[in-house]
């Protein structure tokens, strides 16, 4: 009986890096350390046991495992924890947009309204990219994060309209830029009535959607001219692991104040929340970061990869 359902288990890893993150299969063979021909009959294997649907259906044990522990651990209403062995950042980018659709899809499908607080970056634009179009008209889209550079340029993360689009329901944006050119210039910008009332509607969120951002040169924020190299090494000096829309996060799981904050917009982040927080975040790159915001408990839910996962509970 183990020896099957361990041959099931390799069948189901199979099926992921081959329909999920796109692996052949002799790249799959060399991953699990098989023939080309075991790695094969792994394939069929899953789709002949009804494996291989829209999604992959076939719970990977040691996966479960990890995300019941992290679960645990860091007390979360939900995780999911993604295969990632020894794949490359984009096909654990891959792996976690799909079961981060297959989560977003599970808490929003529903026919009571929900205000939906939604963040930006890389992750979450490919997370809604795999999630199927929703008939939900009943739902409003919320905006947590100005999307507008220094330059007046707009991010190519931002997500939101694209989310909605894919809910077919309304669209509330933030007409601020992530951070103003100076404290009278975000007191101007706060001060309209578009923004205050998109801001209070962010806070009353139902649920809320996040990516986690590591810091660092070459940093998203920094890449994108949000924040200087000065800056970025101000804020590691001080210790800062994570990012999320703009509030930078300490690695003890504190929120850091700074100077930045005079002309910072986004919408306020709270610790502990009672309302469903779920965060998209993995490889091994931003696991300081995964590490920070859990540590200060600024999430309730989390899909990850299973190498982050593994070294999150290591690090316990």
């Amino acid at each position: 009986m183990l020896r099957e359902m361990k041959k099931m288990e390799q069948a189901a890893r199979a099926a992921w890096l081959y329909f999920v993150a796109g692996k052949t299969q002799q790249e799959i063979a060399h991953e699990l350390g098989l023939s080309r021909q075991v790695a094969q009959r792994l394939i069929s294997l899953a789709k002949e046991q009804g494996m291989v649907h829209v999604q992959i259906t076939h719970p990977i044990t040691e996966c479960l495992k990890l995300a019941t522990e992290i679960q645990e651990q860091y007390q979360l209403t939900h995780c999911y924890v993604v295969p990632s062995g020894e794949l490359d950042a984009e096909s654990v980018l891959d792996m976690i947009a799909v079961a981060g659709a297959e989560l977003m899809e599970q808490l929003i499908d529903k026919e009571e309204p929900q205000v939906i607080g939604i963040g930006s970056g890389r992750t979450l634009r490919h997370i809604i990219d795999a999630l199927p179009n929703l008939n939900t008209p009943q739902h409003q889209c919320v905006s947590l994060i100005g999307a507008i550079a220094r330059d007046s340029s707009a991010t190519r993360y931002d997500v939101p309209l694209s989310f909605a689009e894919k809910l077919h329901c309304r669209h509330y944006i933030l007409p601020v830029p992530l951070y103003a050119d100076s404290p009278e210039d975000k007191a101007m910008w706060c001060q309209h009535r578009v923004y205050k009332d998109v801001t209070e509607k962010a806070i009353n969120a139902d649920i809320t959607f996040l990516g986690i951002g590591e810091v660092g040169i070459g940093c998203p924020l920094n890449s994108e001219g949000f924040i200087t190299d000065e800056q970025v090494a101000m804020l590691l000096e001080k210790g800062v692991a994570a990012e999320m829309l703009g509030h930078f996060i300490q690695a003890n799981g504190e929120r850091l104040s700074t100077e930045l904050d005079d002309t910072h917009t986004s919408v306020p982040l709270e610790a502990q929340t009672k309302k469903p927080v779920i965060a998209f975040s993995g490889g091994m790159h931003k696991y300081k970061a995964v590490k920070a915001v859990l540590n200060g408990r600024w999430i309730s839910g989390l899909v990850t990869d299973e190498a982050t996962a593994r070294k999150l509970l290591t690090d316990a």
